[in-house]
């Protein structure tokens, strides 16, 4: 609390900031220990409360070692018996966490709203290719919901890692280990364990999710005995590190469906490297199937 006389200069206070604590500011006015724009906003206000007697309140903020400290400011008059103005009472209440909170609040918001939009923007492109590659309506609705579960199914892992990313390792058991009866035996997993940032998650997803459906569909995974082998290599030549992922499966001339230019092939070939900035190839022989995605540096931490 700080009370100023008419002149508006500091009479008596209790209870100061530790920015203050050390440093006496009665008989001083408020612009000899305020910043000129807290200053200028504070004798305003306690010039309105002397003329119109109603009080006032304002927010102001104070340099703090951590920055700045925020407070909520009560201005009134202070009135004599016969209603004669006697001074400024001011009470100032420290909300430095409640405004740190607002704008983590607000950061979260803008953050969400931006990813909100990412997202929609890759629900409207599936859309756009699962429609173009499908000949029914059935059709269609069976392959975008799968496709809008593998998403949901990533965003789960990007969500509860507070928006990091998604390890390799999760990502496989959430788009592919649901395939198969017995994963430790139809899924063989090597090499390094990187780490996904929310982009590479979701798209990445998305490719594993394509390979796995096709997989079960047509390929090794259709099989009892089949497997698909998923290697991930950090590849350290060039300017910056970048990590190779390799799809394989062995199929037979039989399996050779996903050699039609369908949304799977499109999203292989094109719509994931082009979101990655990266760059793929999808190789079919007569007894092989290998994807292979080339991830740059920033879209991955390695172990």
């Amino acid at each position: 609390m700080i009370y100023f006389d008419l002149d508006l200069r500091v009479v008596w206070t209790e209870n100061l900031p530790p920015a203050w604590a050390d440093r006496p500011i009665e008989g001083l006015p408020v612009g000899e220990f305020l910043a000129a724009d807290a200053a200028a906003a504070l004798s305003l206000a306690k010039q309105e409360v002397l003329s119109s007697g109603l009080s006032q309140t304002l927010e102001m903020s104070l340099p703090d070692d951590d920055g700045a400290r925020w407070f909520s400011v009560w201005i009134d008059s202070d009135w004599s018996a016969k209603d004669e103005a006697l001074g400024i009472v001011t009470t100032a209440v420290d909300i430095t966490d409640q405004k740190r909170r607002e704008q983590t609040l607000r950061t979260l918001l803008r953050e969400v709203a931006h990813r909100s939009k990412n997202l929609l923007a890759i629900i409207q492109s599936i859309a756009t290719q699962t429609g173009r590659h499908s000949e029914t309506v059935d059709g269609f609705l069976s392959r975008f919901r799968g496709r809008l579960q593998s998403l949901a199914s990533t965003q789960d892992l990007v969500t509860s890692s507070d928006w990091r990313g998604a390890a390799l390792q999760d990502l496989v058991v959430e788009q592919v280990a649901r395939y198969t009866a017995d994963p430790a035996v139809s899924i063989r997993l090597g090499g390094d364990k990187p780490y996904l940032n929310p982009n590479a998650s979701l798209h990445i997803g998305l490719a594993l999710h394509e390979l796995a459906v096709n997989s079960v569909s047509y390929g090794a995974l259709a099989r009892p005995d089949g497997y698909v082998s998923i290697n991930a290599t950090r590849m350290n030549g060039g300017a910056a590190p970048a990590l190779s992922l390799v799809w394989t499966e062995t199929i037979s001339l039989a399996d050779q469906t996903i050699g039609r230019k369908r949304f799977g092939s499109v999203a292989l070939e094109r719509v994931v490297p082009a979101a990655l900035n990266g760059s793929a190839t999808l190789e079919l022989t007569s007894d092989r199937l290998t994807y292979s995605l080339l991830v740059p540096h920033g879209s991955f931490q390695a172990d």
